[in-house]
């Protein structure tokens, strides 16, 4: 029998609930996400090999579970919280939000909804991901140093600010300075421990950039081949579109990046509107490269100033552009793909590998909008055979059963 599990995921404890495919409850449990609660968990989800985990959130906080989960040999799919929501809405229980109602809708969603897509593991990509997070996490400590370095030296110097301060211009005009009053004497000390921890947190953030190259280039992309794009922007860009195949287009690409315009028309006046959807740290990252492209002799600066002739403005030039740089980003994973796998990936009816059957909602025209439906289902992976993992004779009898 077939079953599904849904997970509602929290950072101390997991509630699950198994269903059949008649949506029958079989099944319920809260669960610690230490190593006895998760014990439990797979123990009793072992009483039926045939299952498949519903994951509320693998992105977010559902991201360790099951990270855990496809390391064992489980399968596992991802539910957004917005699908869960309406399952939600639209139940018996009067939209009442608890652990066991959340379980429940995922586990519905699960049952209910076909192409959710199917999660991998990929000990790269993962340590691809926690690095890119380290490197976001010291640059805002960096800029947070800087800001109370300026203020401490803007005082020290009145009138002689410098926007944009390295540590080694902070070093010369700190030399500079010699108070004798006590509360220019601690000023200037405390400036000097800003300084300090301002050339730490440069130094790991050269080491880190070192190390993000070095795995991106490991991993065979040619993602910094593009003008613009760099081993910070590569390194996300790899960690969270994980599987390029998931997206059955360069549209619906742009739609998960935040870079495709959505359409908003009403009658007989047909307009767009900027999208605030997507991954946020995608469309960060092709900004960054838009804005580097615009800053050097280039392709994507030709491409910026042609539209600004033409009659659009600096933000709505900047938006095309985005979207230009969304679509080579796109060509390169998908030709990456390719070059890694091209015997194991099936082409579609698209004509490129890991197309689906299902139809974009987008046109072919970079202007044309693009709903915010949820993703294709999954086609044939394009990611390198993961690695050997941690399993158990147990474990790898039921993945054989499934």
């Amino acid at each position: 029998m077939k079953v599904f599990i849904g997970v509602d995921p929290h950072k101390l404890s997991a509630t699950i609930e198994v269903v059949d495919m008649d949506e029958t409850v079989l099944a319920t449990g809260r669960f610690g996400t230490d190593n006895a609660g998760y014990r439990a968990m797979r123990k009793l989800a072992a009483a039926w090999p045939e299952r498949t985990w519903a994951v509320e959130g693998s992105n977010g906080a559902g991201r360790p579970l099951a990270q855990r989960l496809l390391a064992d040999g489980e399968h596992v799919v991802d539910v957004p919280a917005k699908l869960s929501a309406r399952a939600r809405l639209f139940d018996t229980g009067h939209n009442r939000k608890t652990d066991a109602h959340d379980a429940h809708s995922v586990a519905v969603v699960a049952v209910r909804t076909a192409g959710l897509r199917v999660l991998s593991y990929d000990a790269d990509l993962e340590a691809l991901r926690m690095l890119s997070d380290r490197r976001a996490e010291l640059s805002s400590a960096r800029v947070q140093t800087v800001n109370r370095l300026q203020r401490h030296l803007s005082e020290l110097t009145p009138g002689k600010t410098k926007k944009n301060i390295t540590a080694a211009q902070a070093k010369t005009i700190l030399a500079s300075v010699r108070p004798r009053d006590l509360v220019g004497k601690t000023r200037r000390r405390l400036a000097a421990e800003q300084l300090a921890e301002l050339v730490v947190i440069d130094k790991k953030i050269k080491d880190l950039k070192k190390e993000l190259k070095a795995m991106v280039i490991a991993r065979g992309s040619s993602l910094m081949e593009l003008p613009g794009v760099g081993p910070v922007v590569a390194a996300r860009v790899l960690a969270d579109t994980g599987d390029v195949a998931r997206f059955v287009d360069r549209n619906r690409f742009a739609s998960w990046t935040g870079t495709a315009p959505i359409e908003a028309s009403s009658g007989e006046v047909v307009r767009h509107r900027l999208s605030r959807a997507g991954n946020r740290r995608m469309n960060h990252m092709i900004h960054i490269a838009a804005t580097t492209q615009i800053r050097h002799d280039t392709d994507g600066r030709a491409y910026y100033l042609r539209k600004i002739a033409a009659g659009k403005s600096r933000r709505e030039a900047m938006r095309c552009l985005k979207r230009r740089m969304s679509d080579a980003i796109y060509r390169q994973l998908q030709a990456d793909a390719a070059a890694a796998s091209p015997a194991d990936v099936e082409a579609g009816p698209g004509g490129h590998s890991g197309a689906s059957q299902i139809s974009s909602a987008a046109g072919s025209h970079p202007h044309t909008g693009t709903s915010d439906q949820p993703l294709p289902g999954p086609a044939a992976s394009t990611l390198p055979p993961a690695s050997p993992t941690r399993k158990s004779p147990a474990s790898r009898t039921l993945q054989t059963a499934s």
